[in-house]
């Protein structure tokens, strides 16, 4: 059973942050099901695609005037923060510190933020479109 199932409720209607969405779904699949010799790189893949994805969302706030746009990045600031953490230990080989991250922690996180500031977002671009 995969840890988080793709469902509608991480859709919010824009194209680019569903393709993230769905890309941050499979790499975090993997990851919990990944052995400890693929783990880290499989860690450092999804650190990076969360990089890329945050770094498309700024610019859309930014492009789009978001009125939330302080919270929304202070949320993403956070959240690499965190990652950065975790990423430091994985690196030093404390692979199950990193499983936690991934088991614990990631697809609560996740569920909230798509449902309320991704969401939101993706609502004020469609209405400024």
């Amino acid at each position: 059973m995969a840890l988080i199932e793709k469902t509608d409720i991480h859709i919010v209607g824009h194209d680019q942050i569903d393709t993230d969405h769905d890309e941050f779904i499979s790499l975090l699949n993997r990851l919990d099901a990944a052995d400890n010799k693929d783990f880290p790189a499989l860690f450092q893949q999804l650190y990076e695609h969360t990089e890329q994805h945050f770094d498309r969302e700024n610019q859309l706030m930014q492009q789009f005037s978001y009125p939330g746009e302080t919270e929304h990045k202070g949320e993403h600031q956070r959240v690499l923060g965190e990652f950065k953490q975790f990423k430091s230990r994985v690196d030093k080989g404390l692979i199950a510190f990193g499983h936690l991250f991934i088991k614990d922690r990631l697809p609560q996180w996740f569920g909230l933020h798509v449902s309320t500031m991704d969401s939101a977002l993706a609502a004020h671009v469609k209405a400024q479109s």
